[in-house]
Parts: C-alpha cells; structure tokens; sequence
C-alpha cells in the first residue's frame, strides 16, 4: 500500500510498547537524515496507528522516491511561480517542498547551488528572503513548458546534415550522428539548428529495420522507462472522479507538482520520432492523456491553495490569472481533440 508520495508501508513491530518508544527515536533519526519535519510528524503518526493493539504497520523509508530537490524547486517555480509573477518568499518554498519529504536543509543548500549556477536570483526584504528564476533559467523553462501545455510537434520524415569537416562535437536537441560528418534528426518543430547541408528524407517502405536503428541511436528504452515510470505513478488519478474530489487542496497541488515534474522528465528526453520509428505499444501518447486529463483535474483545487498560501514579496500569490487560464485552455482544447478524433473514427468505421 502506497500514500500520497510513493512511500510504502510494509512489515511490523508486535508490541505497542515497542512503537511508543521508537516512534520518537525514529523521527528524529528521519530528521536528522535530512526528511523534512513534515514527514517526520506524518511517519510518527502512522507508527502510533494502532488495529486493535495487535500489529504495528511501519513505512519502509528505504523506498521513499524523494524527488531531487534542484530539480523539483526549479518544477515548483515553473508550474505555479512563473506565471504569477516570477517571485517566491522562501518560507513558502520550503514548506511546499516538505509536502515532499524534502527537509528545510536540502532546500535551502539546493537555492544556494542554484544561486551559484545562475538557476535562481535572490531578493532579501527585512530578514525574508525571496527568489525567482534568472532570465536564462526563465527561457529555458518557457521552452521546456511547450511540452506541457502544447501538443506534442508531429514529425513525419527526417532531417539529415552533411558537414564539411569531421567532429565530434554534441549536436542540438533530437539530433545523433551516424559519422564524423553526418547526422540525423526528426523533422520537428524544436529541433536545434546546425550547421551543414540540411536536406529532409524519408524512409523507403520495406527497406531496412527502421524500429531497431531508432532504438539503438536514441536510447528509446530509456525513454519508455520513464514513461512507464510515470504512468505507474500517476494512474490512480484516473480512478475516477470521486478520487481526485476526496483531496484536499494542498493534496491536490501537491499531485499535480509531482506529476509535473515527473512528465516533463520524460518528455524532456523524448525524441519525438516518426510514428514508424516508434517501438509497438510506444507510451508516449498514454502518458501525454494520463498528464492532461490529471492536470485539469487537480487544477481547481491545487490553484485554490496557491491563492490562499503562496506568498512573494508583494503579498499573496494569485490563484488565477490570464497566463494560468491560458495553460488549462490549451489542455482542455487539446482534450477535446482527442473526442473529435474518436467520433470521427467511429464514423468511419
């Protein structure tokens, strides 16, 4: 059995003098070990649960998935900071990052390593600090957001680039070379430019393994891993209704960060290649349904907790506004394609 984040509860203690004792000593060891007071109080209770004084279910903490907390602090501003306004009062970063398990210590080490890269800037008002993305860090989530709140780009055929001189330099996005001067790339929007002679093919029906040279040349069991990581994680969003209705709303926000975080983690190292050169049974595309049909259904009440504890320099974060509507717009039309698809399917047939 699995709580909200993942964490597991197995094995047992047959005494519930042996939970009282331990249960202090063990949330404090869980501290000290860098969890966050939160879980800290949360794994203490669950050890005091008591079935009729009988067997004491303890979680086993050697299964938490804590998410990595410069990537998931850079998760949080893209998903809820960003378009209110770009600013987040760090005590408001902390205490949403121990929804996760992850303790003010890792927190803050992992803005000042942020800080150092130039991922975040730092803004100190009295004794509050507060901290928004760089403008490089901006941009580069803006593009990275594309593959959220956008349909995926289609690609149908290839790009090949022919360069002059020999190298053995790391190419842009999607491309991978098959020699010291020639490379090849799905022909997408989002491919990186190159330099060389571009020319655009495709494959000759019948001719060659086109399924086991994508596998080789990009990873793609990697890439259905994560995936499928993802969908394991977050299926039971699609339980139904009722499941999602019976969180509360910082439950809710703390779902859809999670889930967030782990798609675009996938689809981040997703190539995007043509349909042909997919492996059968792909997951990308149930995996892009699970996140749209997810998101919309925790956004009521995850943005509900944002207006009313989210804090920036200013005061409140909002709970909506246009760039916030804007995002649910594009995934509620995108849904709504994927209805107009299967009644025309079912015309057809």
């Amino acid at each position: 059995m699995t709580d909200l984040f993942g964490r597991s509860s197995q094995g047992g203690r047959p005494t519930f003098v042996w939970a009282q004792i331990s249960a202090h000593f063990i949330c404090r060891v869980m501290f000290m070990r860098n969890h966050s007071p939160r879980a800290a109080v949360r794994y203490r209770e669950h050890v005091m649960t008591m079935e009729q004084g009988r067997i004491v279910k303890e979680p086993d903490t050697t299964s938490v998935d804590l998410p990595r907390a410069p990537a998931f602090i850079v998760t949080i501003y893209g998903d809820v900071v960003e378009p209110r306004g770009g600013m987040l009062w760090m005590g408001t970063l902390i205490e949403c990052c121990g929804a996760h398990g992850l303790s003010e210590t890792l927190v803050r080490t992992a803005v000042s390593r942020l800080v150092a890269a130039g991922r975040l800037e730092g803004l100190r008002i009295g004794r509050r600090s507060y901290y928004r993305l760089s403008d490089a860090a901006r941009s580069e989530f803006r593009a990275a957001s594309r593959l959220l709140f956008l349909p995926p780009p289609a690609s149908e055929d290839w790009l090949f680039c022919l360069s002059e001189t020999s190298s053995d330099q790391e190419l842009g996005a999607g491309w991978v070379r098959l020699s010291p001067t020639v490379a090849i790339a799905p022909n997408r929007e989002g491919v990186a430019p190159v330099d060389g002679v571009v020319m655009r093919a495709g494959q000759v029906e019948g001719q060659g393994d086109l399924r086991s040279f994508a596998r080789e040349k990009w990873a793609l069991e990697d890439v259905a891993h994560s995936y499928q990581a993802f969908l394991d994680r977050h299926q039971c969003l699609l339980d139904g209704p009722s499941f999602v209705a019976s969180l509360s709303p910082e439950e809710a926000l703390a779902r859809r960060l999670r889930l967030v975080h782990d798609y675009r983690q996938a689809a981040l190292i997703d190539p995007r290649l043509p349909p042909a050169a997919c492996p059968t049974d792909w997951p990308a595309e149930r995996a892009r349904r699970l996140f749209v049909t997810a998101y919309l259904g925790l956004s009521g009440r995850a943005d509900a907790f944002v207006g009313e504890t989210f804090l920036n320099d200013q005061g409140a974060l909002e709970a909506v506004n246009a760039e916030t509507e804007q995002r649910l717009s594009r995934l509620e039309s995108e849904a709504a394609s994927w209805a107009r698809a299967g009644s025309s399917h079912q015309t057809l047939q």
